[in-house]
C-alpha cells in the first residue's frame, strides 16, 4: 500500500510554508528573489502548483526522433500561438528538421493569406512563436547579458546564427516568430524544455535542440496543468504579457499536416510510444525550480555538504524520497547530488528497494566543473556506504524476518544499479562492441538523457530535473508530478521494453555482482 496523495501534498505545502517564512536562502545573489518566484500563500499560486492533467501520450526515442514523430507536427498544426523552451541550441539534425518544418509552414500560410485576398474574405490571424533556449556555445554564455530581460535575437540573426529561416519567409505567411535566451553566470542555465499549443496542450520532453544520440522522453498533457506551464513560461520569459486568457480556436484556419508535406522523419532504433485512452484527470504536481547563481561549493573535505535551495522540485522529490514504502526508481543522466544520495540510503535503510539507472561516462568534463565529482565515483562511494549500512544492519541471509522482528531490526532495501550502453553485442574477447542493429533501421541512443523517477508504483516524475548537483543547486528546471497507477505502470513498461539489451548491471545487493563498479 503507498502514501497517500492528500498525505504527500498536505506535508508538501507545509515545507514550502516553512521554506517560505525561513531567512533568505544562501542560494540567492545579491538578495535575489526566485527566477520564477510563486508565494506559497496566495491560493492562485498554490494552484498553480498542485493541479491536474490529462495524459495524451508517453513516448521515447532519441531527440530528433521526438521532434519529428511529436513536437515538430505538433507545432505545424498550431492555429495561433506557439511556445517552444528548451535549453541547448545547435546545428542537427534536430533544428534542420525544424527550420524545413517553419518554412513549409510559412508556404501553408502564405497560400491561405493569397487566397483569402483574393477571395476578398478576412485574413487569416497570424501566429506567434515564441522560441526560448539557453545555451549555444562557450562564448554565448560568458558573453551573455546578465539581465532577467535575457537577450533577444534581432531577426537578420536568425538564418546565421539560429539556423532559422529567413525572417521575410516567415513574415511573408503570418508568422510572427520571437527568440530569447536567458542565462546567468557561472552556471545557471534555464535547464526546462517543453512545448505549448494553443495554450490547451503541452508536451514536456527531455530533449534539447542539439545533435546527441541519446534516449529521450516526453509527455503529452492536456488540462489545467498547462495553465500552470503557461504561467511558468511567462514569468521566466516574458511576464508583461497575459497568457491567462484561452485563444479563440474558431473560424477558417485549417490545421497543417505536417507529415502530408514531405516533411522528412528521423526514426530511432528506441522507438516506444502510446497513448492512453482513459480521459481520467490525474492528480497533478507542477513543480518549479528556480535557478540559483551561487552553486554553493564547500570544496574542502572537513566542510558538510551544503543543503540545496528549498525550490518545490527539490522539496517534492526529497519527501518522495522519504515517504517512499516500497519501492523507488530512478533513471537519471547523471548522479552527483549527495543530498538526494543520502536520501536514497535512508530509503534503503527503511526496507525500501532502490534501482537506478545512469551513464558511465556522460558529459565528464560539465560533472567536474558543476560537482567537483563524477557519477562513477559516487555511484563507488553509495556502493560502499550500503555496504557499511549493510554490516551495521545484518543482510537479508543472515538475519531471518522473524529473528528480525525480534531484534527490532528493519530488513534493508535492494539497490540495483545499471549503465546505460547501446544496443549492441559482445566482439572477440567480450570487449569489443558491435551494433546489433542496422544504422537504416534509425539512430540508435548512446546514452540515456531520459529523467524519471517512479515511486512505489504511484507516482511518476518526469521533465527537465537530473540528480546531479547541477540540476539541485544552480539550474531552472520543471518537473511534473502524476499521481496514478496505471499511469505509472505505462510509462515503467516502456521504459522497460527500450532497456531490454541496453543496461549493464553493475550491482544487484541480492546476488552481490560487481562489475567495474
Amino acid at each position: 500500500m503507498s502514501f497517500p496523495l492528500s498525505s504527500l501534498v498536505g506535508e508538501f505545502i507545509k515545507r514550502l510554508e516553512s521554506q517560505h517564512a525561513a531567512a533568505p536562502s544562501p542560494h540567492s545573489s545579491h538578495g535575489d528573489s526566485d527566477f520564477p518566484s510563486y508565494n506559497i500563500y496566495d491560493a492562485a499560486d498554490r494552484e498553480l502548483l498542485v493541479t491536474n492533467s490529462r495524459p495524451e501520450s508517453f513516448q521515447l526515442g532519441t531527440g530528433a526522433s521526438i521532434f519529428t514523430d511529436s513536437l515538430i507536427p505538433a507545432i505545424a498544426s498550431a492555429r495561433h500561438e506557439v511556445i517552444l523552451v528548451t535549453c541547448f541550441w545547435a546545428p542537427s539534425t534536430t533544428l534542420t528538421a525544424l527550420c524545413d518544418a517553419l518554412t513549409k509552414l510559412a508556404a501553408h500560410r502564405r497560400a491561405l493569406i493569397q487566397d483569402a485576398l483574393s477571395r476578398g474574405a478576412t485574413a487569416i490571424p497570424p501566429l506567434e512563436i515564441r522560441i526560448c533556449l539557453s545555451s549555444r556555445s562557450l562564448f554565448q554564455k560568458l558573453l551573455h547579458p546578465q539581465s532577467r530581460d535575457g537577450y533577444v535575437y534581432p531577426p537578420s540573426s536568425w538564418p546565421r546564427k539560429l539556423g532559422l529561416p529567413e525572417p521575410a519567409l516567415l513574415e511573408a505567411g503570418g508568422i510572427h516568430l520571437q527568440v530569447k535566451s536567458l542565462f546567468f553566470l557561472p552556471f545557471s542555465v534555464m535547464h526546462p524544455k517543453f512545448v505549448i499549443v494553443d495554450r490547451q496542450r503541452a508536451l514536456v520532453p527531455s530533449c534539447n535542440v542539439s545533435w546527441e544520440p541519446w534516449l529521450e522522453g516526453c509527455v503529452e498533457i492536456t488540462g489545467d496543468a498547462v495553465q500552470s506551464l503557461l504561467s511558468f513560461f511567462s514569468r521566466t520569459w516574458e511576464n508583461t504579457r497575459d497568457f491567462r486568457q484561452p485563444l479563440d480556436l474558431d473560424g477558417p484556419i485549417r490545421v497543417f499536416d505536417i507529415r502530408g508535406a514531405g516533411f522528412a522523419m528521423a526514426p530511432s532504433t528506441a522507438h516506444y510510444r502510446t497513448a492512453f485512452r482513459s480521459q481520467r484527470a490525474l492528480s497533478t504536481l507542477v513543480l518549479p525550480s528556480s535557478c540559483h547563481r551561487n552553486p554553493c561549493f564547500h570544496p574542502f573535505p572537513w566542510q558538510k555538504c551544503a543543503p540545496p535551495p528549498g525550490t518545490p522540485l527539490n522539496m517534492a522529490l526529497l519527501q518522495l524520497f522519504e515517504q517512499a514504502q516500497r519501492s523507488i526508481y530512478i533513471q537519471t543522466p547523471n548522479l552527483t547530488c549527495e543530498p538526494a544520495i543520502a536520501a536514497l540510503l535512508d530509503a534503503l535503510a527503511r526496507g525500501v528497494d532502490v534501482t537506478i539507472v545512469t551513464n558511465r561516462n556522460m558529459m565528464l568534463l560539465e560533472q567536474l566543473v558543476t560537482a567537483g565529482t563524477t557519477t562513477s565515483w559516487c555511484i563507488r562511494s553509495l556502493v560502499r556506504r550500503f555496504h557499511k549500512l549493510k554490516a551495521a544492519r545484518g543482510s537479508r541471509t543472515e538475519i531471518g524476518a522473524h529473528r528480525d522482528l525480534e531484534a527490532g531490526h528493519q530488513t534493508i532495501g535492494r539497490l540495483r544499479v545499471s549503465y546505460f550502453h547501446a544496443k549492441s553485442r559482445a566482439g572477440s574477447g567480450g570487449h569489443e562492441r558491435r551494433p546489433l542493429v542496422a544504422a537504416s533501421q534509425g539512430e540508435e541512443p548512446m546514452h540515456s538523457h531520459l529523467k524519471l523517477t517512479l515511486v512505489d508504483s504511484e507516482y511518476t516524475m518526469l521533465g527537465s530535473g537530473n540528480l546531479d548537483r547541477a540540476s539541485w543547486y544552480t539550474s531552472q528546471e520543471l518537473g511534473i508530478l502524476f499521481h496514478g497507477h496505471e499511469f505509472c505502470a505505462t510509462v515503467k513498461a516502456g521504459v522497460d521494453d527500450v532497456l531490454d539489451g541496453r543496461l549493464e548491471l553493475i550491482f544487484d545487493s541480492d546476488h552481490e555482482r560487481r562489475h567495474g563498479c
